[in-house]
This record gives structure tokens, C-alpha cells and sequence, in this order.
């Protein structure tokens, strides 16, 4: 079972990198809608997040979905992954539910902060 569903290496490249680029255009576009009027801020914010969310999943093509899972909860990095999960609830929270745009803001520049410790977080010595 495991040798049929796994995948080859230039398809985990290829996926890795089909993902990033999604989240990469998800994030642009997010700035780019931020100067939209009324709804600006709240597009930002969706766009925002979903883009580090299909950036994260990238990895997952990489390591595989275990392995990053098991990765991302070792004790030395448990707290940054916390904290960054938090954010992104955080942040469509408060733009879908709360629609308080001063606050997705808020956790949008929290989220960005978090993800980078997260992300150093797997550079050996960086914390």
C-alpha cells in the first residue's frame, strides 16, 4: 500500500512547487486587495492567510504528511507551531465572524511574525 500510494521525487517537486506558487499568488493578491474599498482589509486578511496556508501544505509534498505532522510537534518547535495555528484561526475569525478589520490586521501582522518563527524553527541552531 505504501509503495503504490507514494509519490516520485519530480512529483513531490512538482508539487511542491504548483503550491508555493498558488500560495505566493494567494498572498500577492491579498495585497493587492487590501486598497479595495470597504472590503479591502477583509480580502486581505482571507487572501493572506490562505496563501501562508498553501504555502505551509507545500512541505507537505516534500515530507509527506506524516512526517511534516510529526515534525511540526516535536517538542523544540511546539510552541511556534501553536502560536502560528493560532493566528491563522485567529485571523479569518476575526474577519468572518467578528469583522473587525482593525483586528485581522492585527493577527495578519502576528501571523506573518509567527510563521517566520515557525519556518526558523527548522534551521538547526536558529532558535
Amino acid at each position: 500500500v505504501i509503495d503504490a500510494t507514494s509519490l516520485g521525487w519530480g512529483t513531490r517537486v512538482k508539487g511542491f512547487v504548483a503550491c508555493f506558487a498558488i500560495g505566493y499568488l494567494c498572498s500577492l493578491l491579498g495585497s493587492c486587495l487590501l486598497w479595495v474599498p470597504k472590503k479591502g482589509l477583509m480580502l486581505f486578511a482571507v487572501f493572506y492567510t490562505l496563501g501562508n496556508i498553501a504555502s505551509i501544505g507545500s512541505t507537505l509534498f516534500l515530507m509527506g504528511p506524516m512526517k511534516q505532522l510529526k515534525r511540526m510537534f516535536e517538542p523544540t518547535r511546539l510552541i511556534a507551531t501553536i502560536v502560528m495555528l493560532l493566528c491563522l484561526i485567529l485571523t479569518l475569525c476575526s474577519a468572518f465572524w467578528w469583522r473587525k478589520e482593525g483586528l485581522a490586521l492585527l493577527f495578519c501582522i502576528l501571523q506573518f511574525f509567527a510563521l517566520a518563527w515557525y519556518s526558523i524553527s527548522f534551521i538547526p541552531f536558529a532558535r
